[in-house]
């Protein structure tokens, strides 16, 4: 038989095990798994010597502002960048413009979507309230993978688009929802048998204590800046998550943890047996408040990075399971945006090129394993969102998404090298010794080497199985 791809001489990673081996490839299916010895004819062939073969990663938190703010970035673009990131599969977040809040909304952003994909994708859809409680249903036999909630934030009555400054819109705001909204809201998503993911954040709270800080009392504006968003706001919110989750049975997610006291809730609950998962983010894992005098503002994020203690328990919480993954929550501004006081420019950054790198040469610090780095971004991700084993494995039947990554490589990050529409990141001169030097999608070598195949347009919508 001559198949149409042959990766050869790799050691092939799972949770489970490395061992040293071929992947043969059809149809773009994986089609059979050899001893290194056993020869393969194939059209093509990649030679893995010395390398790690991955069933592809996956991003679980993208945001592509498409449509939406596509002079900040486009799906194309974010999907390429993905690609260069060595992840082949991305969940789409559903606030763009319009959001996806049924099935109309739906089905353009899909079409939209595919008209742009280099790399596989899936959708999520967003909660906001009584103005969409009666679509979750028709969204989830859509095929997204989840409802998204943005807890504690305004929204605009035109296109449910979120509202940071309510005062300036007048009447065009939903106000945030009170609890007992929200808890309709967790009994709507439940009946569905999707899961509900939180923004999880206190804005009563944070609006006081931002009127009660004086950045001029602390060392620096980051400092003044997590006084205004202490871990208290994220604690809080997640312990009231929690308790609708037990009253509901909702499956609860809380997205982007960022302090110590939010992962020892979720593992709390899950030691009580609630259906509660958490994610955290690379910034989280690999930066402090301390890094602020050398990253300035392009690390600002909602929450905001914190304390080395934090750090520290997200660590913990990925090596004992009370964190699921780690996913990038890409979300690109343009650089004139970042200019400012760091109260008024708005968090987030580049981040679905960088966390593979990021992440993977923790292997190389010790932080985690090979194995693990399998549970973390491609296993784990693919098995909460009803994507494995086509996804997430590296099963012969399956899809033959693959990531090839090199422990011994070194680069240097550099913001002007990324792929995005927008170049911020809170990396550029950070060095890594891991790096991704091939992403394989169904089959297709997408990006080899640091060079991307003419066929770029590739993606297709995948739906929960």
């Amino acid at each position: 038989m001559i198949y149409d791809l042959l990766v050869k001489n790799g050691s092939i990673v799972t949770g489970k095990e490395i061992t040293k081996g071929n992947i043969c490839v059809l149809n773009g299916k994986i089609a059979a798994i050899t001893m290194p010895d056993v020869e393969s004819e194939a059209k093509e062939v990649v030679d893995a010597e010395g390398k790690y073969v991955y069933s592809g990663f996956i991003d679980t938190h993208v945001h592509s502002r498409d449509g939406g703010q596509t002079q900040k970035e486009d799906f194309f673009h974010s999907t390429m960048s993905a690609a260069y990131g060595g992840i082949t599969t991305i969940l789409e977040m559903p606030n763009a413009v319009p959001a996806v809040v049924d099935k109309e909304s739906f089905e353009r952003q899909k079409e939209n979507l595919e008209s742009k994909a280099c790399i596989d994708f899936g959708m999520w859809g967003l909660c906001v309230g009584k103005e969409n409680n009666d679509k979750l249903e028709e969204l989830a036999k859509e095929g997204v993978v989840g409802f998204k909630f943005f807890w504690g934030y305004s929204i605009s009555k035109s296109d449910y688009s979120l509202v940071y400054s309510p005062s300036s819109m007048g009447d065009g705001i939903i106000p945030p929802f009170g609890d007992g909204e929200i808890y309709e809201i967790f009994q709507k998503v439940q009946e569905t048998g999707k899961l509900i993911a939180i923004h999880a954040e206190n804005a009563s709270m944070i609006k006081s204590f931002t009127e009660q800080v004086n950045p001029a009392d602390y060392k620096n504006e980051y400092e003044a800046l997590l006084a205004t968003r202490p871990s208290v706001t994220e604690e809080t919110t997640i312990k009231t998550a929690i308790s609708f989750s037990r009253a509901t049975n909702a499956h609860l997610h809380i997205l982007h943890v960022s302090s110590k006291e939010g992962v020892e809730l979720i593992r709390e609950a899950k030691a009580k047996g609630y259906h509660v998962t958490g994610e955290s983010c690379p910034h989280y894992l690999t930066l402090t408040n301390g890094d602020f005098d050398r990253v300035g503002k392009m690390m600002k994020g909602y929450p905001p990075v914190r304390y080395q203690a934090d750090q520290d328990a997200m660590w913990t919480g990925l090596k004992d399971g009370t964190l699921s993954f780690v996913c990038s929550d890409h979300a690109p501004h343009r650089k004139e945006d970042k200019q400012g006081s760091i109260f008024d420019i708005p968090a987030g950054m580049c981040a679905v090129e960088t966390m593979v790198p990021l992440i993977a040469n923790e292997v190389n610090n010790g932080k985690i394993s090979k194995q693990e780095l399998a549970v973390i971004l491609s296993e784990n991700p693919a098995k909460q969102y009803g994507l494995y084993p086509q996804k997430g494995s590296l099963e012969i039947g399956t899809d033959a998404d693959i990531t090839i990554m090199d422990f011994n490589q070194e680069k240097t990050i550099h913001a002007d090298d990324l792929h995005s529409v927008s170049k911020v990141t809170a990396y550029d001169g950070f060095k890594v010794g891991a790096v991704p030097v091939c992403t394989i999608v169904r089959g297709n070598v997408l990006v080899k080497d640091g060079v991307m195949s003419e066929d770029k347009k590739i993606g297709k919508f995948i739906r929960p199985q």
